[in-house]
């Protein structure tokens, strides 16, 4: 190409020489004159964007060749199933799970794969094919919902300083705090015993609806954070939980769920308003199960529902629970009890427990989790609006016209997902 260029513009010097009389004064170029110019420029153009494309394609063959390097040189590392701890802030991430052939909602399993491929963890191949590194996540946390002690189980190559490999690839919201070594057929999804949520909300919301400051000046007292309490504690045990979910029946086995543990814990104020925790232990969990539960809660502390429609909603009767804003779900823990008896103390695992790493995951919720609920709810202020609409509410509303509204706010909805029997709360 090059070559060809050179030629031509030869060519076009020479007939501008011949272009001239003898007096030394240029005659009009001849058309075909303008039309070889023409072609010439073109031809430069094309010679130019050709090298460009060289130039880049050399570029990609170098990355590949680069990445290529990597791999064969980790190849000599061991293949090993483990598991990471995660912790991470879900404000801006459309949940966990990644949609691989999706990059229109970003998740955070497309920074995790990212960051296993560039730190020389995987192959590029297993992040396209996550199944090929025997991908699990213990809990499918959706849209906006953050973790503090998310699991992940995966085959990698156990390189050196792998931790601080994967976490200079990683975004700051995004950490990895800790790694273990598993049975080769270990699962985080299916040998979860339980999960913890916790959820973070303004103690206004339990003001009384008649006689108690409605905004953030509000303290919660002591006599009304025992009764919430009170209210709690009716959800342990074992129930039929199918008036808190959607598109499951009264006679669905699968509404029936353990909870183990439900409490309200002592107000905390940051940045002038006041803030208390909600912690829920259970096996697994349905879709919008926990913020129904606490909805409910809030709409009998604050005087819009009797304490007997708690009873009433476990029967077969349908009843229409508020769900409670999504802000402020939080995956806390996930547990393992019955593989940590099995295998934590066989002289070739670890115990699948993470005390070395609470200070760790106690910073992170400080820095990255904390902050983001308390900024988005005074900027947003979605406990004032959705407690706005409890005076309106119908707890009676029609099975079908619950299933619609449940349905419509599926793909809205910052919920977070137990990943279990594709349930989610």
């Amino acid at each position: 190409m090059p070559g060809r260029w050179l030629l031509l513009r030869a060519m076009v010097r020479g007939l501008s020489v011949r272009a001239t009389c003898s007096g030394g004064r240029p005659k009009r170029a001849p058309g075909w004159f303008a039309m070889a110019a023409s072609q010439a420029k073109r031809l430069k153009s094309s010679s130019e964007e050709t090298e460009n494309q060289e130039e880049n394609g050399h570029q990609d063959k170098r990355f590949k060749r680069s990445q290529e390097d990597v791999e064969d040189q980790n190849k000599k590392f061991p293949k090993r199933k483990i598991v990471l701890l995660m912790a991470y802030s879900g404000k801006g991430y459309h949940g966990m799970q990644r949609n691989v052939g999706s990059s229109q909602f970003k998740t955070i399993e497309d920074d995790l794969v990212s960051a296993l491929v560039r730190s020389g963890c995987i192959p590029e191949n297993h992040g396209e094919d996550m199944k090929k590194m025997s991908f699990q996540r213990c809990a499918r946390t959706d849209k906006g919902v953050s973790a503090a002690g998310q699991i992940v189980s995966l085959k990698i190559w156990l390189i050196d300083d792998v931790l601080e490999k994967i976490n200079n690839c990683l975004p700051s919201h995004i950490r990895i705090l800790g790694l273990k070594r598993v049975t080769g057929g270990f699962s985080s999804k299916n040998k979860c015993d339980a999960r913890t949520y916790f959820y973070m909300m303004p103690t206004f919301a339990f003001a009384h609806k008649d006689h108690d400051i409605q905004d953030e000046n509000y303290r919660l007292s002591k006599e009304t954070l025992e009764r919430v309490n009170k209210l709690l504690a009716c959800y342990r045990g074992t129930h039929n939980f199918h008036n808190f979910t959607s598109q499951k029946g009264p006679k669905d086995p699968s509404a029936k769920r353990y909870i183990m543990e439900m409490d309200c814990e002592e107000p905390f104020v940051r940045e002038g308003m006041e803030f208390v925790v909600i912690k829920v232990k259970g096996q697994s969990f349905m879709m919008h199960q926990i913020r129904k539960m606490i909805g409910l809660v809030i709409a009998v502390v604050k005087g819009y529902a009797p304490e007997s429609i708690m009873e009433r909603s476990w029967g077969e009767e349908k009843v229409d629970i508020p769900k409670a804003p999504g802000l402020g779900l939080v995956l806390e823990k996930v547990h393992f009890e019955k593989y940590n008896r099995r295998f934590g103390n066989d002289g070739l695992h670890e115990p699948l427990e993470w005390t070395e790493e609470e200070e760790e995951i106690t910073v992170f919720k400080e820095q990255h989790i904390y902050p983001t609920i308390i900024n988005t709810e005074r900027e947003e202020q979605s406990m004032m609006n959705w407690l706005s609409t409890l005076s309106i509410h119908d707890f009676n509303a029609t099975s079908s016209g619950v299933q619609i509204n449940d349905r419509n706010s599926k793909s809205n909805d910052p919920e977070g997902s137990d990943g279990c029997d594709n349930d989610s709360d």
